[in-house]
């Protein structure tokens, strides 16, 4: 892998760039205080502002180190962070990404966080140069796994009581794509 770090990428409606310290604010009230956000997540819903700060003054300290890939995702006609999406887990031996997101619950079934994964897909594979994405969701969260499909994921199978969520131990239904099938549907 070439490994670039968290470079801004510019979609339709979206600006995916790197946390600030004034993203605290707007992340906590777009979705880290969101009780719907967090149900099939790993992650607590956050008591106060103060806990967004920390995790986003984690990220900013790690954007020093070019394999660490975390993106606030910017809706451009509000200009503020709706939601995050990252690369949670790097395999360097065969050259595999695991990607995570989530976005406010306000801005959900609107295509934001398809059109947020495809443009880190294609920027993980034409520049970072990796193999493989992947990623994975609880059975009872369907709709992250239609957004899984809708941007050339492939339903791999289902791995049982593989993942802990706010849900406790849960399956894990997990979707990957290749680099030679993305150039090649490119074609």
């Amino acid at each position: 892998m070439n490994h670039l770090g968290t470079k801004e990428i510019k979609t339709q409606r979206l600006t995916l760039r790197k946390f600030n310290e004034n993203d605290a604010v707007m992340a906590y009230r777009n979705w880290t205080s969101d009780e719907k956000v967090i149900k099939f997540l790993t992650w607590p819903v956050h008591q106060s502002v103060d806990v967004t700060k920390k995790v986003l003054n984690d990220w900013i300290e790690s954007y020093q180190d070019l394999s660490f890939y975390q993106w606030a995702i910017v809706l451009d006609e509000i200009n503020e962070p709706i939601g995050s999406i990252s690369v949670v887990d790097i395999n360097e031996q065969t050259n595999m990404v695991h990607i995570g997101y989530c976005i406010g619950s306000q801005w959900w079934h609107q295509g934001i966080t398809s059109e947020a994964f495809a443009a880190v897909i294609q920027y993980l594979f034409e520049e970072v140069k990796v193999n493989r994405i992947e990623t994975q969701h609880e059975p009872n969260n369907p709709n992250s796994g239609k957004v899984m499909k809708k941007c050339g994921l492939t339903y791999e199978g289902t791995l049982r009581q593989a993942m802990h969520s706010n849900q406790g131990i849960v399956d894990a239904c997990v979707y990957g794509i290749l680099a030679s099938e993305y150039f090649q549907k490119k074609q």
